[in-house]
């Protein structure tokens, strides 16, 4: 009889929050948090002093508000060694990569939330506020610090969110350079040549743009002030599309027979969209807005019900325009 020769095929195992350290370097690690923590006063650290321990731990420099946050039993503004090992530990039960580690610190290690909300990134993005040698400019003028804050928070979501659940999953992170600019922050005293997310440059510009838009100033603004955005470059059939909820997370409505108004973290997510609509997002964007019926396919009648405001602007000026079918040929649209 003969025998069947079968291949062995190697276990591939999966690890979703990264691949486990050897206790081996655990311990290493753990060993020299202690010496760390033992040449403070009463094994303490300040907010200035936790970079260093963060350092031993392979964590950056600017994890240190959320770390802090995590740590602190009373308002003492001080980390205590026993409070810091019982958070790297259990920590390092669940999470051995960068992206697992990031979103466990900031949701304050619930085990039941695997994802980031936009108020978890204040504490680390207001440390930049404070802290960066390229804001230093910004410290006296506090006005502006809340709004730099959530124009920054707003320009990771529209880049990282790409599910626009309103969370960043573990899984979006980790197909994002976001880490990446994190700890590129302790390394670049030029804010503005870290152009994704925190550039103070293109904060001013669209704070700029929507403080001309927004006429009574109280942060929010209603279909005809955005209409006159870029001298009414926007078609009203569009604008209203905008407000309709398709891309906008609230209508700001104190009663159900008030207008339907824009926020500002709304407004940054359409300027971003309208600068660059190449982007994955600003794609997204224009798509949910002219899907009137919702049903993720733009239907030659949609295509229609823009292009008809637009045909009779450019006429009314004095344009030639092209008729609407010659338009669907020009972009390859496939008559069903």
């Amino acid at each position: 009889m003969m025998s069947t020769w079968r291949p062995q095929v190697g276990l591939i195992f999966y690890f979703p929050h990264g691949k486990p350290q050897p206790t081996i370097a655990l311990e290493r690690t753990l060993r020299g948090i202690l010496s760390a923590f033992d040449t403070f006063p009463n094994n303490q650290v300040t907010k200035d002093e936790l970079p260093r321990i963060l350092k031993i731990c392979g964590l950056p420099y600017y994890w240190r508000m959320p770390v802090m946050v995590f740590c602190q039993q009373h308002s003492s503004g001080l980390v205590e060694r026993q409070r810091f090992v019982e958070f790297w530990k259990q920590m390092n039960v669940y999470c051995h990569d960068a992206a697992s580690r990031f979103v466990y610190i900031l949701s304050r290690g619930q085990r039941f939330r695997n994802n980031i909300l936009p108020e978890d990134l204040i504490p680390l993005v207001q440390d930049v506020v404070d802290t960066h040698p390229g804001l230093a400019f910004l410290k006296e003028a506090t006005e502006f610090h809340s709004r730099y804050v959530h124009t920054v928070i707003a320009r990771i979501f529209y880049s990282v969110n790409r599910s626009w659940s309103g969370k960043i999953s573990i899984a979006e992170l980790k197909k994002s350079d976001l880490l990446e600019i994190i700890t590129l922050l302790e390394e670049e005293d030029d804010i503005n040549q870290i152009m994704a997310f925190f550039s103070y440059e293109h904060f001013y510009v669209i704070y700029c743009k929507f403080w001309e838009l927004d006429k009574d100033h109280d942060l929010l603004i209603n279909q005809d002030d955005l209409s006159r955005h870029s001298d009414h470059a926007l078609s009203s059939r569009i604008v209203e599309r905008i407000f309709s909820g398709c891309v906008t997370r609230n209508d700001n409505r104190k009663t159900p027979d008030d207008e339907p108004k824009m926020s500002y973290t709304d407004f940054v997510w359409f300027l971003l969209s309208e600068e660059d609509k190449r982007t994955p997002t600003a794609i997204e964007y224009w798509f949910r807005c002219m899907d009137l019926d919702g049903d993720g396919v733009l239907s030659m009648y949609e295509l229609e019900y823009f292009y008809e405001e637009q045909q009779q602007r450019m006429e009314s000026i004095g344009i030639e325009s092209l008729p609407f079918e010659d338009c669907l040929c020009q972009v390859g649209y496939t008559y069903t």
